[in-house]
């Protein structure tokens, strides 16, 4: 098991923040575990108790709807710190995280996180500035589902996807999402994101192999209204 202070993760988040007695403190106390593909990290309504930091992999974070339909919020990728929220503000997890490929992750206890949180103003910054990025980032996907077309949304989807994730050799896209993956990022049945991807495939704006997807037309994409 790695130790929190040669971990190269530490430098993508909140972490980055604290010396280096504070990460050896919390490298005593952290629990890493593997995580398969599909598998629950936590549920909506549970009480995390802590915050877990994305060594490797991706997964979603997804609510729950009145009409039992699930809506993603984020995909969360390797660096990124899940569950600070729940945790400053005290409350049960608001999201669900579910693993999209197989992962490593590692548990930080909510008293660990607390104590740095209490006695490092920077680490408190940094959280803050980093919660605060969240919420634009949510008022921006507010005022997208309100004014952008599905296929807008959808071609602003494939266009972060190709901007945030690895390809392999033949040039497709390294994270691999269901197609009602990609209905439940955009809030629209998976039937209409099936269709508007059989569009963009037909206009040469992308490639598919399965469930695999490759960008072939980027600009052509930034152009979808």
């Amino acid at each position: 098991m790695s130790k929190c202070d040669q971990c190269i993760i530490k430098q993508f988040n909140s972490l980055r923040a604290l010396g280096k007695d504070d990460l050896i403190r919390i490298s005593g106390c952290k629990t890493s575990r593997f995580v398969n593909k599909g598998e629950v990290i936590f549920r909506e309504g549970e009480s995390i108790n802590g915050v877990y930091c994305i060594k490797d992999g991706v997964c979603k974070l997804s609510k729950l709807s009145s009409n039992g339909k699930d809506q993603i919020v984020k995909l969360v990728v390797r660096g990124d710190l899940i569950g600070q929220r729940s945790l400053v503000s005290d409350e049960k997890s608001n999201l669900t995280a579910i693993a999209l490929n197989d992962m490593e992750v590692c548990f930080i206890p909510k008293n660990e996180i607390m104590h740095d949180l209490t006695n490092n103003a920077k680490f408190s910054l940094d959280m803050l500035q980093e919660m605060a990025k969240e919420l634009k980032s949510a008022d921006n996907i507010i005022v997208d589902m309100a004014q952008n077309s599905v296929k807008q949304r959808l071609a602003d989807v494939l266009i972060y996807l190709n901007e945030t994730f690895d390809k392999d050799e033949n040039g497709f896209l390294k994270v691999v999402l269901s197609r009602e993956d990609y209905a439940n990022l955009v809030g629209t049945a998976t039937e209409s994101a099936i269709r508007i991807l059989s569009q963009f495939k037909k206009g040469g704006l992308i490639s598919t192999t399965g469930k695999h997807v490759k960008i072939e037309d980027l600009e052509g994409l930034k152009r979808v209204e």
